[in-house]
């Protein structure tokens, strides 16, 4: 133990809070807000080089996912999450075998792109309603979809505008759709964790600065929880539309 607190990063005052700001922020985007997501990934890379802090952020997210999974355990759509699982299970392994080998770049304006078309022919309504209703349910969306989100959540931590996209598609309720999205999260999460340690990305110090951040993913999940709570139903499928196009924007600049 003393070994591994020796060998724990230290951080500076500022990297501390912005740290523990994260931790926060993974908490209540698991719980109340999901399309918040994408905001942790740049934060965490400002404290660490971007390959570390993929592996160190996977535990924290993995806590936060727990506190979802227990609070809406029972609001998950399973048929949802059935068509969806084994694609996304494909993409990790597909993101683990050329991690290091693309052009992140590329990838991230790829991802953006699709991301905005994808909002924009939802909330163009009318006559694409009935085309994207038939879409939304055809083995190619969810296969498409699931792919894109394993392989990015591998590669970046950062698939959440594609599982909120595909989520908005299934025309859930808003604990449903957190509850659906909290068993998704856990079960990618827990497959990420042999890829990321066989690549050196988990350690024994980094599971001990883990630790540290506990108290603010249970603080960040209970103010979540609130949140959501206070939404109203059609305000947060506005809020998850508007996020999911930020987050595709910032994946463009």
């Amino acid at each position: 133990m003393t070994e591994l607190l020796e060998h724990m990063p230290a951080l500076s005052a500022l990297q501390w809070a912005g740290y523990q700001a994260g931790a926060l922020l993974v908490g209540f985007t698991k719980t109340g807000v999901p399309g918040l997501g994408p905001v942790v990934v740049p934060l965490m890379a400002t404290v660490f080089p971007a390959r570390a802090s993929t592996g160190l952020l996977l535990p924290l997210l993995l806590a936060a996912d727990l506190f979802a999974v227990v609070h809406y355990r029972r609001h998950a759509v399973w048929p949802h999450l059935w068509r969806l699982l084994p694609w996304a299970a494909a993409g990790i392994v597909a993101g683990w075998l050329v991690l290091g080998r693309i052009n992140d770049r590329q990838l991230e304006v790829a991802i953006g792109a699709i991301v905005l078309v994808i909002v924009a022919l939802g909330l163009l309504g009318g006559r694409w309603q009935a085309r994207s209703d038939a879409m939304a349910r055809s083995w190619w969306w969810a296969g498409g979809l699931g792919l894109a989100a394993g392989f990015t959540t591998m590669i970046s931590n950062a698939a959440g505008p594609i599982m909120v996209i595909y989520l908005l598609a299934m025309r859930l309720p808003k604990r449903e759709f957190v509850g659906t999205g909290a068993w998704y999260y856990l079960t990618m999460n827990l497959l990420k964790v042999p890829f990321s340690a066989s690549l050196g990305l988990i350690t024994g110090p980094t599971l001990l600065l883990n630790a540290t951040a506990l108290p603010a993913i249970a603080a960040g999940a209970w103010l979540g929880i609130a949140a959501l709570e206070r939404i109203p139903e059609r305000g947060f499928n506005t809020a998850m539309q508007v996020l999911a196009a930020a987050a595709a924007v910032n994946l463009l600049l």
